[in-house]
């Protein structure tokens, strides 16, 4: 039942976001239920809604009889403000209670510039948005996700990190609160025990000291604690929980299709990408496990498109094998394959054929950087040579609409780097209209997007200082002069959500007051360019005398303790160390198919990491 009268729903936007009740949600009986738990994503429901983590989890807890997860989402600002000026709570979609009526309340944090979207839920729920405020043993605020990795700017609002696998974790968590429940323990008793179990970071059991020049000087563990925490992953995936169904919304969503996931981690090693190493080692599931799981998937939702989802889909080794037995009912049922991730250097025809056989779309691709020399900084390992041969094959195929992905602001990064990526872009124009097989009377359409670079942790790269604003935006003017086609678009990033993704992804605990301040002063939806309030959190950093360039343009030295270093991701800081050095030497890496190249990931699962790719 909906939480929110008809009269209220009449006055905003899309009012189904918060109805709830859709296809294959889930609603259990209270009387039956000892854990409720609130899964919270914080941002708008068609974002949420799209986050193939949240499905897997919301319906892997759901599956305790005595469990029951239920969804949570930010209203949008038309209905925040109704909630204020009538003093309603932030609610559950599945049941419309309170979220201040649960158990447990978890936040998945997979975007930096979402954190003060965590406290403004926490507060519309009546609930604390400090853990210290927090007493009661009820209303325990967990949180994972990929931000996780290092989660010290909100260690002041979080009661209990899980930097892993979700599936691997959160049952343990959820268990021990079982315990604690029936037995009547404080809060403080339960992250004590919970500080025990692998994988587990309690930020209240850890002191942070800093040195003179405000780096972290070192971790003091306290009571049950210990550093570093391990990361915990699931080392078999086709045994891993996987849904039979989605929950199908009443309103598209940003990802309105089906979603079959088939692998974790990536064996490449782009120096720049936080995903590519925080995930590894790389695990398969088996093409026969995949194809069971579409099944029932486009069974039970009715959707005609499913999407086949990794870091690099077009990496998993048994791709058109998996191609081969989806294809036998996909184009029968007139279900639509999209494969959004795919590599320049291993695009070929036959997969270009399989790609389209029901539904032709645009492809996607990402160079990432305009020329051989910072490709090669960065680890690329593609070259000019795949990229038009992609090109070609695309082209012949009939492919005219092409997204190309790129960053500026690398490492190394020279003004010849710069224009080289329009200088790219303008040969491909040329290059089509060269070739004879082109597809006739269709004109070529180019788009290219391109991002800041932001330097993350766990990467080669965590040491390096982000471009300033003025140098991006000189880059970005530097980009424009140098388009002269029609057929060629451009798109950017913000310039200073960029700068604040940075300052937030490299912080320690201390930013805790300045994404307090920041919030309280009206920043909310930070990732959303029409919400976002850059003048707001400077002025919080000024009143925090926090200078937010300490954490974004700095360079770190090799032996600095980062924040980030409490806990153990498997891939060591030597590993992490030499590939820095080998990008300022132009020196590439191969990928994990190729050679084990030692980045220690294999601790986490035992064996050389290239075997699970096999």
């Amino acid at each position: 039942m909906a939480a929110i009268p008809d009269s209220i729903l009449k006055l905003v936007q899309k009012p189904a976001r918060y109805t709830g009740g859709e296809v294959n949600s889930v609603v259990k009986n209270k009387n039956d239920i000892f854990v409720r738990f609130a899964f919270c994503f914080p941002d708008l429901y068609e974002v949420g809604m799209s986050h193939l983590g949240m499905k897997i989890l919301y319906s892997l807890l759901n599956k305790d009889p005595k469990v029951w997860c239920e969804r949570v989402f930010a209203p949008d600002v038309d209905m925040e403000k109704i909630l204020r000026e009538r003093n309603l709570p932030l609610f559950a979609l599945e049941s419309g209670d309170s979220v201040g009526d649960f158990d447990i309340i978890g936040f998945t944090l997979q975007y930096e510039l979402s954190y003060t979207g965590v406290l403004n839920m926490l507060d519309l729920a009546g609930v604390p948005v400090r853990a210290e405020d927090r007493h009661e043993l009820k209303n325990l605020v967990v949180a994972g996700g990929p931000c996780s990795c290092n989660p010290e700017p909100m260690a002041d609002f979080i009661d209990l990190f899980m930097p892993g696998e979700g599936e691997e974790i959160l049952p343990e968590v959820v268990a021990l609160y079982k315990e604690a429940k029936r037995g009547g323990w404080s809060k403080q008793q339960y992250l004590a025990e919970a500080a025990k179990i692998e994988g587990v970071y309690v930020p209240s059991l850890i002191d942070v000291v800093y040195n003179e020049d405000g780096t972290v000087k070192e971790f003091i563990p306290k009571e049950t604690a210990t550093v570093p925490v391990k990361k915990r992953i699931i080392k078999d995936l086709d045994k891993v929980y996987y849904p039979e169904s989605f929950i199908v919304p009443f309103i598209e969503i940003v990802h309105d299709r089906s979603m079959l996931e088939l692998m974790r981690g990536c064996i490449r090693g782009c120096r720049f990408c936080q995903a590519g190493f925080i995930y590894r080692p790389l695990r398969e599931k088996q093409a026969e496990t995949l194809a069971k799981n579409a099944h029932d998937l486009c069974d039970s939702t009715g959707y005609d498109e499913l999407s086949l989802t990794s870091l690099s889909t077009s990496d998993y080794s048994g791709l058109n094998s998996l191609f081969d037995k989806l294809i036998e009912w996909t184009e029968r049922d007139h279900i639509n394959l999209a494969v959004p991730s795919l590599r320049v250097d291993n695009f070929n025809d036959e997969l270009m054929l399989k790609i389209s056989k029901v539904r032709k779309s645009g492809l996607t691709f990402a160079p990432e950087a305009g020329t051989q020399r910072l490709r090669d900084v960065i680890n690329k390992n593609v070259t000019e040579d795949e990229i038009f041969g992609t090109c070609s094959i695309a082209f012949k195929g009939g492919y005219t609409k092409v997204k190309l992905y790129f960053m500026m602001g690398l490492p190394t990064e020279t003004d010849e780097d710069v224009v080289g990526i329009v200088d790219l872009l303008q040969r491909i124009v040329d290059f089509y209209y060269h070739m004879p097989e082109k597809p006739k009377g269709k004109a070529i359409q180019l788009t290219a997007s391109i991002a800041n670079f932001v330097p993350k942790p766990f990467t080669p790269f965590e040491f390096e200082p982000q471009d300033t604003r003025e140098e991006l935006h000189r880059k970005q003017e530097l980009i424009k002069s140098a388009v002269h086609s029609r057929k060629i678009s451009l798109s950017w990033h913000d310039t200073e959500s960029s700068f604040m993704e940075g300052v937030l992804a490299r912080g320690d605990r201390r930013l805790g007051r300045v994404i307090e301040t920041a919030w309280r002063k009206g920043c909310n939806f930070d990732s959303w360019d029409n919400y976002f309030k850059f003048d707001k959190w400077m002025e919080a950093f000024v009143e925090c005398g926090i200078k937010p360039e300490f954490y974004a343009n700095r360079k770190r030295k090799y032996d600095e303790v980062m924040p980030w270093d409490i806990f153990n991701y498997g891939v060591s800081k030597k590993f992490i160390i030499n590939e820095n050095k080998k990008a300022h030497e132009g020196v590439t890496t191969p990928n994990c198919r190729e050679k084990c190249s030692g980045c220690g990931a294999n601790c986490l699962k035992g064996g050389a990491c290239f075997e699970y790719g096999k």
